[in-house]
């Protein structure tokens, strides 16, 4: 009787670990899914610099030389728009996310203005 019982268990639990094969997102849909889609907005260099010292010198330096934070001051030669504006939108090691605190349309305007820091 035992050995009914735990082999029906074994049937259930690959007839599940089956099921979940073929229906759970693979990875690189799961990696599609998590990149936020960066709006389109035409870049106002004082906005983004007035929302830059309202928010990010703190940990970034006035200069954007680094402090607490990693140095911005040529962060366009390393990251493209869109990675910036991910990073800035989900956080990343001890930055928090700001997706609460500014609208979309703001941290795309500080994103382009970043980019262009080289």
């Amino acid at each position: 009787m035992h050995k009914w019982i735990m082999s029906g268990v074994f049937f259930a639990a690959c007839a599940l670990a089956i099921v979940l094969m073929f229906t759970l997102p693979g990875k690189e849909e799961v990696a599609e899914e998590a990149k936020p889609t960066m709006p389109e907005v035409a870049m106002d260099a004082g906005q983004a610099e007035a929302l830059v010292k309202a928010n990010c010198i703190t940990c970034h330096g006035d200069q954007l030389q680094g402090g607490v934070g990693p140095a911005l001051a040529n962060i366009g030669s390393k990251d493209d728009v869109e990675k910036i504006y991910s990073t800035i939108i989900k956080g990343k090691g001890g930055m928090p996310s700001f997706k609460d605190k500014l609208k979309d349309e703001e941290i795309a305007n500080i994103a382009m203005w970043l980019a262009e820091k080289k």
